[in-house]
């Protein structure tokens, strides 16, 4: 018994050396399968890994393009608003312009006076419309629309003016306001002003002269 114990060991050892295949089943028998088996699983686990970041990287390339689209209309949107900005610019340039020309024919025509009218700073303050000859000066303001606020504002410019250049005023003033379009109110408020408001076709309140001490 102990021979044929011993001769089966024998054998077993040479197949083990000799026979991969027998190899490879005591290996399974003995546990090593089930290691191989993870093994695997660990790989195909590590697969998946690196699909997953695979398609994280895709998606962080498309939040970049998506970045930059949105960045680029940022700069577009930019453009355009400083386009706008200078388009109106050019289109309050044109009414500022406009109404000193109109202003100045109409006190050419009405009062036979010549007067050169251009725009001031008094301090940072811009008054649009100016111009004074021996007696007589003009000061105004040049607006698309005419809303009360701007009424009170030219008032108010004029007093600075007292304040800060009184060699600006003359004995005689004009005060006028130059508008596409006025609401009634600031009409109304105008015309308790003694304030002068016309349009390219027509006066809205009469010509007036006050005279200041």
């Amino acid at each position: 018994m102990a021979r044929a114990t011993s001769r089966l060991k024998k054998e077993m050892l040479d197949l083990l050396e000799r026979d991969l295949e027998f190899r490879y089943a005591v290996a399974g028998y003995l546990g090593i399968s089930e290691i191989l088996k993870r093994l695997d699983s660990l790989e195909e686990n590590q697969n998946k890994l690196w699909e997953g970041q695979n398609k994280l990287w895709e998606e962080v390339k498309a939040l970049r393009e998506g970045q930059n689209k949105l960045w680029e209309e940022v700069r577009e949107m930019r453009i355009t608003i400083s386009r706008m900005s200078a388009t109106l610019e050019r289109l309050t340039l044109t009414v500022e312009e406009e109404a000193r020309s109109m202003i100045k024919h109409r006190i050419k025509q009405d009062l036979k006076v010549d007067i050169e009218l251009s725009s001031i700073f008094i301090d940072s303050k811009e008054v649009n419309i100016y111009g004074a000859t021996e007696d007589l000066c003009v000061i105004g303001e040049a607006t698309v629309r005419l809303g009360v606020n701007l009424v009170y504002e030219l008032l108010d410019e004029i007093e600075l003016i007292r304040s800060k250049r009184p060699d600006l005023l003359r004995k005689r003033i004009i005060k006028v306001i130059y508008t596409d379009y006025a609401v009634p109110e600031a009409v109304e408020a105008a015309r308790n002003n003694n304030i002068w408001v016309m349009r390219w076709e027509k006066d809205l309140t009469p010509l007036k002269i006050e005279e200041y001490s």
